[in-house]
């Protein structure tokens, strides 16, 4: 590096020459101070202040290559037949919550926000000091007012979002890191977790283009026949764009059967704004299973001891 500019002893202006070098090296990044007493013409000033956005700018920039996580755990889980919270069933000799937060872990989210309402305070206490935030949905109106209540902890976040659901232990870090690089290399607002089961009975069916992006996704209880018919699923496993997902779960309607914010109506509001929507196919159903009885925890048991996912994500 060359020696820092200092002012003639004899006169108070920088030559043209040492200006233009200083400018250049700034500019450069190899010019790391000036000596002290020295004064800064203010062009070199606003140079300064250009360099300290693009700074800024880079730091997004790179925040913008990862993601942070949504955990969905505010459920009470009725079909579960149990005084407990559904997300605090045993599997394996853990709560059941703990698999879907090591594998958004494993996959490298940023942050882990866990959504929660049913047993809060259980919850809260069952995973102390393990770097999570809770947000709690005081009322439980749907998937997509969970969502917005995580709004101000994602005020600055500038990366994507993936959304998980507390009750899909089985979930693989590799299937969440195929799924943000698929909405990333797609330029989509949002991808979807899709799979086709053998029995798609029970739940929402994803409504496709002829190009292959989705239209919308219908909850079974609202779907015609023929959108019955259809035999590919939503997981309720997202990954979003910020910006988007929280501007679209802000301006949801509960104009459906059961009163209910979705947040699957995200996809509507996308292709209303011309924005990319996008799906990922996860190839083994039971991966992204959700356990909402006594018998699929035993199911998800059986599958986590053959294929030792406990010591794989934990």
């Amino acid at each position: 590096m060359r020696p820092l500019i200092r002012r003639d002893d004899k006169s108070s202006v920088f030559s043209v020459r040492d200006l233009i070098s200083f400018y250049r090296d700034l500019a450069n990044g190899t010019r790391q101070e000036i000596t002290e007493g020295s004064s800064i013409p203010e062009v070199g000033r606003n140079l300064l202040r250009l360099r300290s956005m693009d700074n800024k700018e880079d730091a997004q920039t790179r925040e913008a290559e990862g993601f942070s996580t949504i955990i969905l755990a505010a459920g009470k889980g009725t079909r579960m037949k149990s005084d407990l919270a559904k997300v605090l069933h045993p599997l394996c000799g853990a709560p059941m919550l703990t698999y879907p937060v090591a594998a958004a872990r494993a996959a490298g989210s940023e942050k882990i926000v866990v959504v929660i309402g049913h047993q809060a305070e259980q919850i809260r206490e069952q995973f102390r000091d393990r770097g999570l935030i809770f947000v709690e949905q005081r009322e439980l109106l749907g998937t997509g007012h969970a969502v917005l209540q995580t709004a101000k902890v994602f005020r600055d976040h500038h990366g994507a979002i993936v959304i998980l659901c507390g009750d899909v232990p089985l979930i693989l870090p590799g299937t969440i890191k195929t799924l943000y690089e698929r909405r990333r290399s797609a330029g989509a607002a949002v991808t979807v977790l899709t799979t086709i089961p053998e029995a798609p009975a029970g739940y929402g069916r994803v409504v496709k283009a002829a190009n292959g992006h989705i239209l919308k996704i219908v909850e079974e209880r609202d779907a015609t026949p023929d959108e019955k018919k259809i035999r590919e699923i939503n997981t309720g496993i997202y990954c979003a764009e910020s910006g988007f997902l929280f501007t679209s779960v802000a301006a949801l309607g509960n104009r459906n059967a059961q009163r209910e914010y979705y947040l699957t109506d995200i996809i509507e509001i996308a292709c209303k704004r011309g924005l990319r929507t996008t799906s990922f196919p996860a190839s083994d159903p039971l991966e992204v299973m959700g356990i909402n009885t006594p018998e699929e925890l035993e199911l998800a048991g059986r599958r986590m001891a053959t294929r030792d996912l406990r010591q794989a994500v934990c």
